[in-house]
């Protein structure tokens, strides 16, 4: 019995049923779990390649951006209940206008032919409330019509003066008076003697709010009979609390790249001012709305009754506005260029053939006659002479140049600064000593800086719209991601079954006890 317990267990299994089924778990466990790790690699790597022809495909077709687009395309429309239609009638972001005028401090000696000395002086900002009225559909929705009145408030707290300051510039009224009679030689004696009668020169000093938005001019009150004209006078005369006419514009149901496009101003389709076709056309929108799916390499086209012309804008960078991103747009220097550096420009030159520089617009024909020249602020971009001619033009790009910030997917307007200069072209004119030895320049009166900025509301939405059409739109690339991961776990688990597994001999340690 000791010996039996002692000897070692050596005797083969009189049962040849229980040796096989002892023997079966020992032997074939490891090779199913074998099998199942190896179908579960091959099906990694299947799907990994399958992930990633699906993800590069959806890429190269653009898939869900154009499923993005096309749902933007659907929403951004000019037509009751739309979120589009209602920033249109009535925007949510404060826009301020801001004047900023230069004072002239040596008129004497510039009536004696020497260089205007010129100080900066504001801003005077103004609130500025533009809600869109009379608002009628046309034409099945594809076309809406609206006016859109401006009134300003003045905001002292933002403001660097009051309006009762006094600003000493050119006289306007007069100076109009004597390019428009110059040529009459009765009514020009006549308007000479009065303007001598009552010591009335070229220059003048105006309280800042009479010169924006009114006064009763002492030579046109004089003539005013004579004339029949109005008596007064104002930058801004007539102009707060009314509109500059009736748009009608595109509302984007046939063509999204036609929302808020302009297609009659006044009842007009095209102007008259100009000389050329081209020059005459209305394109593009009022510059408070765009079409969405902007292009880098597209232009954006802007009316501005302002300057009475259409302009465009060309993109400039990428941008960022209340964590919201954006495409720049700015006027290239070509807009304003001269004939020989732009000749589609040819057709502003009024009357025909009398060209200005670079950098200027002579807007007479549309301003009743009055010799006003418009430009960028402080003869930003235009030729070097106009910024030469008057001590105290500093131009510089970032406090003088008009942009445009729009978010590219739905066209709204991020950051946006309109800024124009309003000048008098001066030169003596015979038969009124007034006008002295003064010499032949473009006077600086005044820019404006008309700026808005999207308010905290309005960007938190179309963040959450832009953030959410980003994660769609990048789909395809997160599936190729997944598919490149599923790919390395393939490619581990194959270097790892290539590895021969170790024998029991070999498992057992080098040096025993």
């Amino acid at each position: 019995m000791e010996d039996w317990l002692s000897e070692p267990s050596s005797a083969p299994c009189r049962n040849t049923q229980c040796c096989v089924s002892l023997s079966v778990p020992v032997r074939t466990e490891p090779s199913r779990i074998m099998r199942l790790r190896s179908c579960c690699v091959y099906s990694a790597g299947v799907l990994c390649i399958l992930l990633l022809i699906a993800g590069i495909a959806m890429a190269l077709t653009q898939v869900f951006e154009k499923l993005i687009n096309n749902k933007i395309k659907e929403q951004v429309v000019l037509e009751n209940g739309t979120e589009a239609f209602s920033v249109w009638e009535d925007p949510p972001p404060p826009v301020y206008m801001q004047f900023y005028f230069f004072n002239l401090t040596n008129p004497a000696e510039v009536l004696n032919g020497d260089k205007p000395v010129v100080l900066q002086i504001g801003p005077y900002t103004y609130r500025e409330y533009r809600p869109k009225e009379e608002v009628k559909f046309m034409d099945n929705g594809t076309r809406v019509a609206a006016v859109n009145p401006k009134t300003y408030v003045f905001e002292p707290n933002m403001s660097s003066g009051s309006e009762a300051d006094i600003v000493r510039t050119v006289d306007i009224p007069v100076v109009t008076v004597m390019e428009k009679f110059k040529d009459n030689i009765v009514i020009r004696r006549i308007i000479s003697d009065l303007m001598k009668a009552n010591s009335i020169g070229i220059f003048g000093t105006f309280r800042v709010g009479d010169l924006l938005w009114g006064y009763e001019d002492p030579l046109l009150k004089l003539i005013k009979n004579i004339l029949q004209i109005d008596d007064h006078f104002g930058l801004f005369y007539k102009k707060n609390g009314t509109d500059d006419g009736e748009y009608v514009v595109f509302t984007g149901k046939k063509n999204y790249q036609d929302f808020a496009r302009i297609d009659e101003w006044n009842g007009q389709s095209t102007l008259n001012w100009w000389t050329t076709e081209g020059c005459n056309m209305i394109n593009g929108t009022d510059g408070a709305s765009f079409h969405p799916i902007i292009k880098k390499t597209e232009k954006l086209y802007i009316f501005s009754s302002d300057l009475c012309r259409s302009i465009y804008a060309q993109f400039e960078s990428e941008v960022s506005v209340r964590g919201v991103s954006g495409f720049r747009f700015v006027p290239p220097s070509e807009v304003f260029a001269n004939l020989t550096i732009n000749p589609d420009n040819a057709g502003f030159c009024v009357p025909a053939g009398n060209c200005l520089g670079s950098g200027l617009l002579n807007v007479s024909v549309c301003k009743e006659d009055a010799p006003i020249i418009m430009s960028s602020p402080h003869f930003y971009q235009a030729d070097d002479k106009f910024a030469q001619d008057v001590f105290g033009m500093n131009p510089n790009k970032e406090e003088h140049e008009t942009l445009i910030d729009v978010n590219p997917l739905t066209g709204m307007l991020l950051r946006g600064a309109k800024r124009v200069q309003v000048n008098v072209y001066l030169h003596q004119i015979p038969g009124f000593s007034q006008t002295g030895k003064i010499r032949t320049l473009v006077f600086p009166v005044m820019y404006l800086n008309e700026s808005v900025v999207i308010d905290e509301e309005s960007a938190r939405k179309l963040y959450t719209v832009v953030t959410e059409a980003n994660v769609i739109i990048n789909i395809p690339f997160i599936v190729i991601s997944v598919g490149i991961l599923l790919g390395v776990v393939f490619i581990v688990f194959m270097c790892r079954q290539q590895t021969p597994l170790s024998t029991e001999a070999e498992r057992q340690p080098l040096l025993s006890s």
